[in-house]
């Protein structure tokens, strides 16, 4: 019971690390954070598009949020660095925050979620989700749900683990409308899975569910060379 309470207690500490690093590093193109605990220091690594933005000028920033790390987290020792982000489409959140920031433009739903998952999979993606929810029309227009689905994407079992996921929100001036965007990276590798990431990989799936049930489904075979 102690260890399943200390474990839950970790999320939830890392959750809010998390979300505090995203707040501070906004500028620096924040997209995730990886923390490892050993018995003398807490190594927390942050991604960013921008490091130097994110380490400051004589490395201010940093310094800046080691104090906060032990002052507002209680953690001891902690060894913050930063790394530069090789590809933005592999990045759940910053693709999350791309497509937030089309929508509140003003740009199709549709068309830019097939635009967006056709570009994450030719970056090497092994398979991908973005799911879209809200007030995805014209003012007045009922909300409804975008799903885009393509590759090999697991969706229960511990393997879901292996899933890079971020949520955003935009709004638009018709309404809130909530993004998901799910990554499953190049090499990840699932026990069992093989077959099933070579069948996967041959389709894509769009559908569109509206807000009072009012479904739609369309699928096509891609052709891997």
């Amino acid at each position: 019971m102690i260890t399943h309470k200390k474990f839950i207690d970790d999320l939830v500490v890392k959750s809010n690390i998390s979300k505090y690093m995203e707040k501070k590093l906004q500028k620096a193109g924040f997209s995730r954070v990886d923390i490892q605990k050993t018995p003398v220091i807490t190594r927390i690594t942050a991604y960013v598009t921008n490091p130097g933005k994110a380490i400051g000028r004589g490395g201010e920033t940093i310094d800046s949020l080691t104090d906060n790390m032990k002052k507002k987290f209680g953690i001891e020792n902690p060894q913050i660095s930063v790394v530069e982000v090789k590809n933005e489409l592999l990045e759940p959140r910053l693709v999350a925050r791309r497509i937030a920031r089309s929508l509140e433009r003003g740009n199709n739903a549709r068309r830019l979620l097939h635009m967006t998952i056709k570009d994450i999979i030719s970056n090497g993606a092994m398979g991908a989700e973005i799911i879209a929810k809200g007030k995805l029309a014209a003012k007045g227009a009922r909300a409804k749900t975008i799903k885009v689905r393509q590759g090999y994407l697991p969706k229960s079992g511990d393997v879901v683990k292996l899933v890079d996921e971020a949520k955003v929100a935009s709004y638009p001036k018709y309404g809130a409308i909530g993004i998901q965007v799910r990554i499953v990276q190049a090499g990840t590798v699932f026990p069992q899975g093989k077959k099933k990431e070579k069948e996967a990989k041959k389709q894509k799936r769009f559908i569109v569910e509206g807000g009072e049930g009012g479904k739609e489904e369309m699928k096509s075979n891609i052709n891997q060379e």
